[in-house]
């Protein structure tokens, strides 16, 4: 019987064909124990505060305290104009020092329940940038980006596209820190982290970006159209194209669409020819 695939789809099919030997935790099924939060040592109760205090009252004549002054909301998420100098901070921070930020940030309550952030892989020169959602279960154990079962195939699609992780790519998520039991990322989580991701756009220069799944899609693009809507388009960040496709955890539950991962990627080298650089052969 003649296969309704052409040879070069089987060959790239056979790729992805990645053996594991077991499943990770935290990649669908019941979360691993190092999705639970860390013990938080509790608060010692507030002193009272002179300041506010009743002045006593003086004979046979009451008075009345002032009420508190009110104090603004200095939180990351409820301040607009702390996030605006936030931002600003963030995007002056050169590699190494904003690599330092990230694993000790604390600005949304992701930071309490995981267990290393997780800035990125691959090579920070590499002309490839391959933008994903958050950290799984086996990223927030080791710190590193997409080195599950997920991470397992990206390698693969990048070797049937003839590049290397080290040499070629850059590999970032929207989230740096896991979401409890890999749930979806909530908006103010996803507000908080971009500065971090644009400024890593900003600083590595990609040729093109290749955004993965539907989270890395929106927060990059900062639109709310369906991820089928975008597939098979190039999209721009800034100057930058944009080309997008499915999330290998995705094919891993639906691996009937690695052909047309396949096509999305074929689409991402073509668009990095086109801007002029040489590519070297898939393979």
């Amino acid at each position: 019987m003649t296969s309704p695939f052409t040879e070069e789809q089987q060959r790239f099919l056979r790729l992805l064909e990645v053996p594991v030997p077991g499943r990770l935790a935290g990649e669908g099924g019941a979360p691993s124990r190092a999705a639970l939060p860390k013990a938080v040592a509790a608060a010692p109760p507030p002193r009272e505060d002179p300041v506010f205090a009743a002045p006593p009252a003086p004979p046979r004549k009451p008075v009345t305290p002032a009420a508190p002054p009110t104090v603004p909301d200095a939180s990351p998420l409820g301040d607009m104009a702390a996030q605006e100098r936030r931002a600003s901070v963030i995007a002056g921070l050169a590699w190494a020092d904003l690599a330092a930020r990230v694993s000790v940030c604390q600005d949304c309550p992701l930071g309490a329940t995981r267990q290393h952030a997780v800035f990125g892989a691959g090579n920070p020169q590499g002309r490839w940038l391959f933008v994903g959602e958050a950290p799984g279960a086996e990223e927030d154990r080791r710190g590193e980006a997409f080195v599950g079962r997920a991470g397992q195939l990206l390698d693969a699609m990048l070797k049937a596209m003839g590049l290397e992780r080290s040499r070629d790519v850059y590999i970032a998520n929207v989230l740096k820190c896991r979401p409890p039991n890999n749930r979806d990322p909530l908006g103010p989580e996803v507000r908080e982290c971009l500065p971090y991701l644009h400024r890593q756009i900003a600083l590595i220069r990609p040729q093109v970006i290749v955004a993965l799944g539907r989270f890395a899609t929106q927060g990059l693009l900062q639109v709310d159209t369906p991820l089928n809507k975008l597939r098979g388009t190039v999209q721009h960040y800034g100057e930058i194209p944009v080309v997008i496709t499915y999330h290998p955890a995705y094919l891993l539950r639906n691996p009937i669409d690695k052909r047309r991962v396949w096509e999305d990627l074929k689409r991402a080298r073509q668009v990095f020819a086109e801007t002029g650089r040489a590519l070297p052969e898939a393979r």
